[in-house]
């Protein structure tokens, strides 16, 4: 069922765990989706020995399109309007995220009815990795 204007109030959420134990696997094959090869990404050797990190880390567009997955199975498919994030730490193999939309407004625009979206994704010691806005169409 759609979001509605005359259901949904401000300060509603909706959260989902968006991946369990986040697997290296998972980053390589971001990788290869993506053609983003940065070696800090998918090289062991590189990341400890050159770039000085303990492990290798994801990607941010791995989170970000995890986290709007969130989005879409809240507010529905082909309803976002405008999606905007910020990388605030980074995701590290091993890592559980979750994620969470709150409502900051409902509103209505040049006919459409919309929601405005504020986003948080934590990972498992409930530390921010990526915050952000969103604004979704939703029905009257």
């Amino acid at each position: 069922m759609a979001l509605s204007a005359a259901t949904i109030k401000v300060g509603d959420t909706h959260s989902e765990v968006l991946v369990e134990d986040l697997k290296r696997t998972q980053l390589v094959q971001y990788a290869g989706a993506s053609g983003d090869y940065n070696p800090v990404h998918t090289d062991e050797k590189f990341v400890t020995e050159i770039a000085g990190y303990p492990t290798v880390f994801a990607h941010g567009m791995l989170t970000m399109g995890m986290t709007g997955t969130l989005l879409t199975n809240y507010v529905g498919d082909a309803r976002l309007t405008k999606y905007g994030v910020r990388f605030v730490n980074q995701v590290w193999p091993g890592d559980t995220l979750t994620g969470t939309a709150e409502v900051t407004a409902v509103r209505e625009q040049d006919g459409e009815h919309l929601v405005d979206l504020s986003i948080t994704t934590v990972n498992q010691d409930d530390v921010a990795v990526l915050t952000g806005t969103a604004t979704a169409r939703i029905d009257p």
